[in-house]
């Protein structure tokens, strides 16, 4: 076994190496019992709750987190996720102008204040949606998008499923009761992560601490954005029924960690719980990349091949989640898979890298070929014949 810091430099000298398609883990999966910390995470009342951190991947803690509940106003980060995926595929400018109907103008609970048949930018829209949390600013711009409302709220559901939502449905953009409009602790908080990674240019829009349109200035619901410089969002919900619900996130050094709290009894009540549950995660774990996207590791030994090795890397990064102060005791093993011979295809798995913690393996990723490599010459390929009959 070598230590991290040794290892990239030192594996070409252990093993031949292979591959698998590595990415942030997506499955919300919790972190292994080896990794977890001793350190007992916050207690509050809550119908769920769940903390993420962003860099592994890894559920640090949860409560309930598939239990079934009503989103309320949290529905809204998928009303903005669309509403991105518009923008980013060039189907709708932050220029373009929103015709605002009777419904959207006539929307009960919070809102920016639109007024019927005015035309709004999108860039007002969203701010109104994600800022003052506006129901009139998400029917408009559902309507905008997908003729109606209802067809919107099918585009959601259809979009949760794309992005790994297991137990989500919406019936509207806004996230008011309805029956049939569920979703979960875990559902929401996946959501919130592929938000944030997915539209990083804007992302920055939840944390915008007040917004004045119609000369009415409202400010953000999220008071942690007051509370904590670390805190860059991200939405807030409620409804009677629902009761208090809060999505935040925060980033330290690189490092962001998403806190999902479901149905607590005040604004405060929630803000205070998300708020432990974020320095509780900050304090308790620490987390390391261990492996960089596209960074060579090593260069390793190629057979018949027009060259004589090839670099080796990752096709995304691997970062880990330890206990504070346990990031010095990882470990990195390699396992071979035989000898690589040409020709190598760019991102052929070339071998496979386990971290370990107190001898037990926490995440086990491929390496791959990071370019490729062609066959050698005939002469090359009958030298390297023989040497291998002698390996």
């Amino acid at each position: 076994m070598l230590s991290v810091q040794r290892c990239l430099s030192c594996l070409v000298s252990l093993f031949c190496i292979f591959q698998i398609n590595v990415g942030i883990a997506q499955d919300m999966s919790d972190i292994p019992a080896v990794a977890k910390s001793r350190v007992v995470p916050p207690q509050f009342e809550a119908k769920s709750w769940l903390l993420l951190d962003q860099n592994s991947g890894w559920v640090l803690a949860r409560s309930n987190s598939e239990r079934l509940i009503e989103p309320a106003s949290l529905s809204k980060l998928m009303t903005a996720y669309n509403v991105f995926t518009e923008l980013k595929k060039g189907n709708l400018t932050f220029e373009d102008k929103v015709h605002i109907s009777n419904k959207a103008w006539k929307m009960p609970g919070s809102r920016m204040f639109v007024e019927t048949n005015t035309d709004v930018t999108v860039d007002e829209l969203l701010k109104g949606l994600i800022v003052q949390s506006g129901n009139d600013a998400a029917v408009a711009l559902a309507e905008h998008i997908a003729g109606s409302e209802d067809a919107f709220a099918e585009m959601m559901t259809r979009t949760g499923i794309e992005i790994g939502l297991t137990a989500t449905q919406y019936r509207n953009s806004t996230g008011l009761p309805d029956d049939e409009h569920l979703s979960t602790a875990r559902d929401i908080t996946l959501l919130t992560s592929r938000l944030i990674r997915d539209f990083p240019e804007w992302y920055a829009i939840y944390s915008i601490k007040e917004y004045t349109y119609n000369k009415i200035t409202q400010q953000n619901r999220n008071v942690l954005l007051w509370n904590d410089s670390t805190v860059d969002g991200v939405k807030t919900g409620h409804t009677n029924s629902a009761g208090y619900c809060l999505v935040g996130s925060a980033q330290r050094d690189g490092r962001r960690l998403i806190a999902t709290v479901i149905g607590m009894k005040s604004k405060r009540a929630r803000a205070d719980a998300v708020h432990a549950l974020l320095k509780y995660g900050f304090a308790a774990y620490e987390s390391r990349e261990v492996l960089v996207q596209g960074q060579g590791a090593t260069d390793i030994r190629v057979f018949k091949g027009a060259l004589d090795s090839v670099a080796v890397g990752t096709a995304n990064p691997l970062t880990v989640t330890v206990p504070r102060g346990g990031a010095n005791n990882l470990k990195l093993r390699i396992q071979a898979n035989g000898y690589l011979v040409a020709p190598v295809q760019e991102t052929q798995t070339v071998g496979t890298l386990q971290v370990v913690l107190q001898d037990q393996v926490i995440s086990e990723k491929p390496l791959v070929a990071l370019k490729p490599v062609l066959t050698g010459t005939f002469v090359k390929q009958a030298m390297d014949t023989v040497k291998l009959w002698f390996k």
